[in-house]
């Protein structure tokens, strides 16, 4: 074998090398998103109401935590009254499982415009903020719903135990311990569903790119040792 085909296919073994790396880190998704039906049992000035929206909970990296939010697909009560535009404020908190625990709060903007009487109240998209604790598989699940109108207060609660809507892979915020989980919900084939997809995407192309320098710098010193070899 030339010294110039010994050098060709060493270079060409890194760079494949280097690809491969990157291959089965993009195969490792960072998140799981599934729409999830909820069988919301609330309790209402007037008497019980039930009602089952499909809830969809998405996520943004955003510094060391991540934006979280809520979305409501169909409405969960109803008032026998008409809400005027800004009389209906909704809250409601998502339950941590899998390496960490407790709870996020999360709200949204008053109703901008009027909702007629006995009609399903739609609920617009709740948002606040995660910050990792636990470093690991993190599941989020749609808890209680708040709903607070004309000095009343609605308070609806899951009765059908749901799954969570979204599970994460994170890192804790200055450097948490680890805890083990198990993967919930179903891939919507999206990918990562809205979850920090510019940080993930940099992330996997700077290590990627750090395996192909790796794998240059071996060739190279393999070179230069070829070459003092036949001075």
């Amino acid at each position: 074998m030339s010294y110039r085909t010994y050098q060709k296919r060493t270079a060409a073994l890194a760079f494949a090398a280097a690809l491969a790396g990157s291959a089965v880190l993009m195969a490792a998704p960072a998140a799981v998103a599934d729409v999830v039906d909820v069988n919301y049992q609330c309790k209402t000035p007037i008497g019980d109401k039930s009602a089952v929206s499909p809830i969809d909970i998405k996520s943004v990296k955003s510094g060391s935590g991540y934006k979280l939010t809520m979305s409501f697909q169909k409405g969960v009560s109803s008032s026998p009254v008409e809400l005027g535009k800004g009389a209906m404020n909704p809250s409601a908190v998502i339950k941590l499982g899998g390496a960490d625990s407790g709870t996020v709060a999360v709200s949204g903007p008053a109703n901008s415009a009027a909702i007629p009487a006995d009609t399903p109240i739609k609920i617009n998209d709740l948002s606040g903020t995660y910050t990792p604790k636990k470093t690991g598989k993190v599941t989020f699940t749609a808890g209680v719903l708040t709903i607070k109108a004309l000095g009343t207060t609605t308070t609806c609660t899951p009765g059908n135990n749901p799954k969570p809507s979204l599970t994460l892979d994170v890192t804790a915020a200055g450097g948490g311990g680890t805890s083990g989980s198990t993967q919930s919900g179903t891939d919507t084939g999206s990918g990562l569903p809205q979850t920090g997809p510019e940080d993930s995407a940099i992330a996997l192309g700077t290590l990627g790119g750090t395996v192909l320098l790796a794998g240059a710098a071996g060739a190279l010193w393999l070179t230069r040792r070829n070459q003092a070899v036949r001075r």
